[in-house]
């Protein structure tokens, strides 16, 4: 079993940046493939991107690729996503997840999910 708590979302102004955290608790930190996803108000979650077991190798989704950067700490069981240039339709709640490869994340097939956290864009 995994448990997954997302920290460090809030309210910016857009062109803000933001890094969220993700803590994991027990040992298999390493064993899984960490995501994150998003679900804005009234819409379905969607993936941001997904970071492999060692941390060698990232997919991001086409929409954020260019201003997001996923990046882990198995040392510290950790899974962070910088977020730059933030816009207002990059406010949603924030998921991280655990999965088998990059691959499953990216399709939703996730084992662990965290509680989320709230990024809220103005503008």
């Amino acid at each position: 079993q995994v448990q997954l708590v997302e920290s460090g979302g809030g309210l910016v102004q857009a062109g803000a940046s933001l890094r969220l955290s993700c803590a994991a608790s027990g040992r298999t930190f390493s064993s899984n493939a960490m995501g994150w996803f998003r679900q804005a108000p009234g819409k379905d979650r969607e993936f941001v991107a997904a970071i492999s077991r060692s941390g060698s190798s990232t997919y991001s989704a086409d929409s954020v690729k260019d201003r997001i950067t996923i990046s882990r700490d198995n040392a510290k069981n950790t899974v962070y996503l910088q977020m730059n240039s933030l816009k207002p339709e990059d406010t949603a709640v924030y998921f991280c997840a655990a999965g088998i490869t990059v691959a499953a994340v990216e399709r939703g097939s996730v084992k662990y999910w965290g509680q989320g956290t709230q990024v809220t864009v103005s503008s």
